[in-house]
């Protein structure tokens, strides 16, 4: 991450009784519907500058030795700074030391840039997830011109 922004920002979990912050996380998920099944059972946490959350991820078990970063989102005034890279690595920290083994994260077929920094951040491609974007979001969506059909998931050990 750019160090000019690191060293104004913060990370730390988000508590129970403050606001989601749904603008960030809708970046990453564009229906608030799916969003509320993980929200209130995952571990959210937020990436603040000036007491203003930049970026965001959330971590919901998956079993005892596996979590899933649910949701991964910058601020788009933020974006392309090295915050995501960032934030994938912290991720990475917290689950280790919460026990886990390995770390999950799904994205979709036409989401390029994210498939690119997730490999190259050390996760490898484990299956699909056939049509779950066309069988679970009610209209189309199109990223780098292309129709978003299928969930890429991949994994990360954490004990390498």
């Amino acid at each position: 991450m750019d160090d000019d922004i690191l060293q104004y920002t913060r990370l730390r979990e988000l508590y129970e009784d403050e606001e989601k912050p749904f603008e960030l996380l809708l970046l990453a998920d564009e229906k608030r519907e799916a969003i509320q099944q993980y929200i209130d059972s995952a571990r959210i946490f937020v990436l603040e500058k000036d007491d203003i959350i930049i970026a965001v991820f959330v971590l919901q078990e998956i079993t005892s030795l596996s979590i899933e970063i649910k949701n991964i989102a910058v601020a788009e005034a933020y974006q392309g700074k090295g915050i995501g890279k960032y934030l994938l690595s912290e991720a990475a920290k917290i689950a280790q030391e919460m026990g886990y083994e390995d770390m999950l994260i799904g994205t979709a077929n036409g989401s390029i840039m994210q498939l690119y920094l997730y490999q190259k951040e050390g996760f490898e491609i484990v299956g699909i997830r056939k049509n779950f974007f066309t069988d679970n979001y009610p209209k189309p969506i199109y990223e780098n011109g292309i129709l978003c059909k299928h969930m890429i998931v991949l994994q990360k050990k954490l004990n390498t």
